[in-house]
């Protein structure tokens, strides 16, 4: 696992770059604001029902969380499950607001 900020995130999007994105949180918070990440809650994670990741094991994924600590969680269980480039959204959709806003 490594770390990526809003910053550098944000310039990958703009830039255009494939980015694949997974949100960590609950649907409840998904609903409430999101930057268009693949919604699977950590405790799916944790019990290892990642089959919707599947298809992402060898490619960077970002993930993230309310503030980084969920995704850093995920983020070792992925690798512990194979993945081979996670990175945790520092601060994660908190930091993101702070910077960028969020679109509801």
């Amino acid at each position: 696992m490594k770390s990526i900020t809003v910053q550098e995130l944000k310039q990958k999007l703009d830039s255009g770059a494939k980015v694949n994105l997974v949100d960590v949180r609950e649907p409840h918070e998904y609903a409430e604001a999101n930057i268009g990440g693949r919604l699977v809650p950590l405790g799916k994670v944790q019990t290892m029902q990642v089959e919707d990741l599947e298809d992402l094991k060898d490619e960077e994924v970002i993930v993230y969380c309310r503030s980084g600590r969920r995704s850093m969680m995920a983020c070792l269980v992925l690798d512990q499950l194979g993945f081979k480039d996670t990175y945790n959204l520092e601060g994660g959709i908190l930091a993101w607001q702070d910077a960028y806003g969020i679109k509801k």
